[in-house]
């Protein structure tokens, strides 16, 4: 399994800030990534943490992780940045924020900076992230977290289904709390975003 390790660089900003305390929120791959650091250097800074549509324990399909996806949904991704980028992080807006549902009220502004936002990111770290993302398992780096996790799902992700992601992750976190949002996409927008914001404010006054 490719090893996402990207944890020193927090480590060593949280100890040159001298953080303790601290809360970590990481959405999609961002949720990795707080795993990871987790299991790698521990909570003695940290006294809290929240996954939102995170990629853990891990995407991939496998003989141990039946739920996850096949690797040609990632092969797919990646010929897709590879060969007209710029289109298919359009076509990718809408299945992030659920716009391609009916009734969905997502405004073409958000897609373009969606978009823009995408473009900014060169193709090796495009191709890099997707292997990334989806290989990474951090099943044991959930299972060594011994503080409160918050863990937040769309049951209609298309990006990151909550199958193969929120509903093992709160099975390895020890004291782990599901917070699952009807209908809401990988993106969370509208009403959505502000169930969250309310959840997340809740859940760090606790």
């Amino acid at each position: 399994m490719h090893r996402l390790d990207h944890g020193a660089g927090p480590r060593r900003l949280m100890e040159r800030l001298d953080l303790t305390d601290a809360v970590l929120v990481g959405h999609s791959t961002g949720g990795g990534e707080v795993a990871r650091y987790l299991g790698r250097h521990g909570t003695s800074r940290v006294s809290k943490a929240v996954l939102l549509g995170a990629v853990t324990p891990l995407m991939l399909k496998t003989a141990a992780n039946p739920e996850g996806a096949p690797i040609d949904v990632f092969d797919g991704i990646r010929a897709g940045v590879g060969a007209d980028r710029s289109q298919f992080y359009q076509d990718l807006s809408g299945p992030f924020y659920g716009a391609n549902r009916d009734g969905a009220s997502v405004s073409a502004g958000l897609r373009d900076a969606f978009w823009l936002m995408s473009m900014q990111v060169g193709l090796k770290g495009a191709l890099d992230c997707v292997k990334a993302f989806s290989e990474t398992d951090f099943t044991e780096d959930l299972r060594s977290i011994d503080i409160p996790v918050l863990v937040a799902h769309g049951d209609d992700d298309q990006i990151v289904p909550i199958r193969a992601a929120a509903l093992q992750s709160v099975k390895l976190v020890k004291d782990a709390r599901l917070k699952v949002y009807p209908g809401a996409p990988h993106g969370l927008v509208g009403d959505f975003e502000k169930a969250f914001n309310a959840d997340l404010l809740a859940f760090l006054a606790e």
